[in-house]
């Protein structure tokens, strides 16, 4: 899944992108407000981490414009403003959730994760459909008990089609939630690597809507 991280401090901005991409998400981030908003207007993503001092535009500014686009994205403020009233308002204005600086990164990592189960309607870590699991908390994957090593992208894949259940996911939304372009190789990219993932689950597990996209029954 595809996080957008707006942060101008870059020793933040740079763990951050680190520490998410490194769990398996897919980041773009930027500097300031307007970065941001032009980002948020031409890509997809799953959730949104703003700060809230940030320069050319506000961040309580982008919050609002981010709403006004879009009512439905998780958006976690992560601001030095800790008091109650910033919190409030923060809330307010449409923020899911927030949280104030100083920060562990797990906490961070946590409330991502349980905004993103909000979000795909589930309230459980661990989804079982059949004789696979996926563990959200962990990022692991089995099949017939047995755990499935998986590449980052193969996890992705499987993760966004399992929460997503019963939906037909079309190429492009696919790519559009784990890369972070949409060139022709990252289109071959995904018919790689959903082949090799393949391999590694029930056969027919992943189901192809001709015209529509892949999905998990």
């Amino acid at each position: 899944m595809k996080l957008l991280i707006v942060e101008d401090e870059m020793p933040i901005q740079t763990a951050l992108c680190k520490g998410f991409s490194k769990i398996g998400y897919t980041v773009d981030a930027a500097s300031d407000g307007e970065e941001a908003v032009e980002l948020f207007y031409s890509n997809i993503y799953a959730l949104v981490v703003l700060d809230l001092n940030l320069p050319k535009l506000d961040g309580m500014e982008v919050l609002k414009q981010i709403r006004a686009e879009s009512k439905k994205v998780p958006i976690i403020i992560l601001s030095a403003r800790s008091t109650v009233d910033d919190k409030v308002a923060g809330l307010d204005d449409g923020a899911n959730d927030y949280l104030a600086k100083p920060f562990q990164f797990k906490e961070l990592e946590a409330r991502v994760r349980a905004l993103l189960r909000r979000n795909f309607k589930t309230s459980n870590t661990v989804v079982e459909i059949e004789d696979v699991k996926l563990d959200t908390a962990t990022r692991s994957f089995f099949v017939a008990g047995d755990e499935i090593s998986l590449t980052r992208k193969e996890y992705a894949i499987i993760e966004y089609l399992i929460l997503r259940r019963g939906e037909a996911i079309s190429p492009s939304s696919l790519i559009e939630h784990i890369w972070e372009s949409d060139s022709e190789d990252v289109f071959n990219s995904l018919k790689v690597h959903l082949s090799t993932l393949r391999k590694k689950l029930p056969a027919d597990f992943i189901k192809n809507k001709r015209g529509q996209g892949y999905y998990v029954e």
